[in-house]
């Protein structure tokens, strides 16, 4: 059984690309894999790697002055959800393409998973889902308004034209592991929301913690991996990852005359070419045959 930690940290740390290169050694040397984003504003990432090599990572991290209040969580997977190993340095951790905001400098009310339920189901709270359509799809809290968004840098163009600093006085945002909606925060205070929340840990705390006969959340969540959605208690949920347009793809989307697997799904059969179709046709066709010589498909 592999562990999969998924953390970030808010900080402002000025020597983060002095940090790129021992981490991704570190991470190498103990078969680590995953994503790691380190910027001015802090880090953030997803790795998996055996329970000793992710305790020597972590513990790294967090020996770094700014970075020992570390947002964190762990899941569990019985295969490597990640194909290598990346170290990026990025202008933003978490990318919301506003200049100047930053949860360092004035952040939202953090609500513990198990102080959510209450709080959502005030009627004078709106309730945001700071994910994109696709991630919103799969599932949500009930009652969860859904921006529409495509990438995160929409949101704030969401929040102007469908949220009003006079009448909606109470905000209450989520997201998969808690890094969106707590910049969203930021932003929303910057533009005068006065009581803004957020919920601590993300969806993924939420659905840690809560046990499902208690939980308002309903369908999976999308996570970024091979895992791609889990549920109550962090399950590994029915959907799968269309390998053309890394669209969800749900049981239901399977029964479709446009589901091919490894090629195609409902979401993109028809955008995508037909000479696009017949390579992906032929790349699944060798990853089949890796799989049935028990061999690793190099190009996946």
């Amino acid at each position: 059984m592999l562990t999969v930690a998924a953390l970030y940290q808010f900080a402002a740390l000025t020597d983060y690309r002095d940090l790129q290169k021992p981490l991704q050694e570190l991470c190498d040397q103990h078969g680590v894999k995953g994503t790691l984003l380190l910027a001015d504003e802090g880090i953030n990432g997803t790795i998996a790697g055996s329970r000793e090599a992710i305790d020597i990572v972590v513990a790294f991290i967090r020996s770094h002055p700014l970075l020992n209040n570390l947002e964190y969580k762990e899941s569990f997977a019985e295969t490597m959800p990640f194909h290598r190993m990346k170290v990026r340095l990025k202008k933003e951790i978490v990318t919301l393409g506003v200049p100047g905001v930053s949860p360092t400098k004035q952040v939202g009310t953090y609500v513990d998973a198990k102080e959510w339920n209450d709080l959502i189901q005030d009627p004078d709270v709106i309730v945001i889902d700071t994910r994109n359509d696709y991630e919103y799809t799969m599932g949500s809290f009930k009652g969860a308004m859904n921006p529409n968004t495509q990438t995160f840098t929409q949101f704030p163009k969401f929040v102007q034209e469908n949220c009003d600093v006079t009448r909606h006085k109470k905000v209450a945002m989520f997201c998969t592991g808690g890094i969106r909606c707590e910049k969203a925060s930021s932003y929303m205070l910057e533009q005068g929301f006065s009581e803004v929340y957020h919920l601590k840990g993300g969806i993924l705390k939420y659905l840690e913690d809560i046990p499902e006969e208690q939980s308002l959340w309903e369908g999976e969540c999308f996570v970024f991996d091979e895992r791609v959605g889990v549920k109550h208690g962090l399950a590994i949920g029915e959907y799968d990852s269309c390998r053309s347009c890394r669209f969800p793809v749900s049981p239901q989307d399977k029964l479709s005359p446009k589901y091919e697997e490894g090629v195609s799904c409902p979401h993109c059969y028809d955008i995508i070419t037909e000479e696009k179709k017949r390579r992906a046709q032929a790349r699944h066709f060798q990853v089949k045959l890796a799989q049935a010589r028990g061999q690793k498909h190099i190009g996946r």
